[in-house]
C-alpha cells in the first residue's frame, strides 16, 4: 500500500518505520511548509500534524479522493465541518484521539465501568492525564474521549480542568518530560477507591494502530472510528 504522511514530526517518523516494516511505501512526507505533491499517488493518508494544519490536510485528502486517518488533536471544533465535507465528497475518514490498540480497549473498559458505577452515588469520578512537555493541547484528546465515555454512560454532564461543580468530571492535566501518555480514571468513596489506568511506554503503539487503521480504511467510503477497525472488521 502507498501511504502519504501528513505531518513528519516525531510521530510521523515512527509511523514511517512501522509502515515500512509492514511492507508499505511512503509516497509523501509532508511538513507544514511542504506541498501536497505526491498525495494523489497514495492509497491512504495518515495525518499526525498540528491543529492549525489538520483541517487543510484532511480537506485536501477529500478533494483528492484519498482515504485519510487523522490522529491530530486540538482541532475538533471543526469536526462537524470535516465530516460534512467527507460525506459531500464521498470520502473515507477515521479520526481517533488515540490509535493505540491498548487505549481503544481501555475506552471500552472505561465505558463498561461507567455503566456499572452510574447508580453508585457514593463514588465520585475524576481523571488524570500525563504527557510530554511538547504536547500542545490540554487535556489530551484521549482524556476528552474518556470523559465523554463516562458522560454518555452516567449522570455526569461535562468535564473541567478547574474545580468541578456538581455533575462535572475533574481532569488533572500534567506535562512531564519524556512521558508518552498516561491516563487514569478514579472512582473515590469514603471507604475505598477504584482505579483503571493505561500507560504508554513509547510512541510505537500509536503508530501501529494508525497504520492498521489506514490499511483497513483504504478500500472503504464513509466515516469510521477505531472501534470499527478493531471490533467490526466486516463493515463496508
Amino acid at each position: 500500500m502507498k501511504i502519504a504522511l501528513l505531518g513528519y514530526g516525531k510521530m510521523g517518523k515512527v509511523i514511517e518505520i512501522i509502515a515500512l516494516e509492514r511492507g508499505h511505501e511512503i509516497v509523501l512526507k509532508k511538513s507544514s511548509q511542504d506541498t501536497f505533491e505526491g498525495l494523489s499517488n497514495a492509497d491512504a493518508a495518515i495525518d499526525f500534524s498540528v491543529p492549525d494544519s489538520a483541517v487543510r490536510n484532511i480537506s485536501e485528502c477529500f478533494a483528492t479522493n484519498i482515504p485519510v486517518v487523522s490522529g491530530t488533536t486540538g482541532w475538533l471544533e471543526k469536526y462537524d465541518e470535516i465530516t460534512a465535507l467527507c460525506t459531500e465528497k464521498n470520502g473515507a475518514f477515521i479520526y481517533g484521539s488515540n490509535f493505540s490498540l491498548g487505549v481503544n480497549i481501555f475506552f471500552e473498559l472505561n465505558d463498561y465501568l461507567a455503566k456499572m458505577m452510574a447508580n453508585l452515588e457514593q463514588y465520585k469520578v475524576s481523571m488524570e492525564e500525563i504527557h510530554h512537555t511538547q504536547k500542545l493541547d490540554a487535556p489530551s484528546g484521549t482524556a476528552i474521549s474518556l470523559a465523554d465515555g463516562i458522560i454518555k454512560n452516567s449522570n455526569y454532564e461535562s468535564w473541567t480542568l478547574d474545580t468541578p461543580k456538581e455533575n462535572q468530571i475533574h481532569i488533572e492535566a500534567k506535562r512531564i518530560e519524556n512521558i508518552p501518555g498516561t491516563h487514569s480514571i478514579f472512582y473515590d468513596s469514603t471507604v475505598d477507591q477504584i482505579e483503571i489506568k493505561h500507560t504508554a511506554h513509547n510512541r510505537e503503539g500509536f503508530a501501529l494502530g494508525a497504520v492498521i487503521a489506514a490499511e483497513w480504511l483504504a478500500d472503504k467510503k464513509g466515516i469510521f472510528t477505531m472501534k470499527d477497525v478493531l471490533f467490526n472488521n466486516n463493515k463496508q
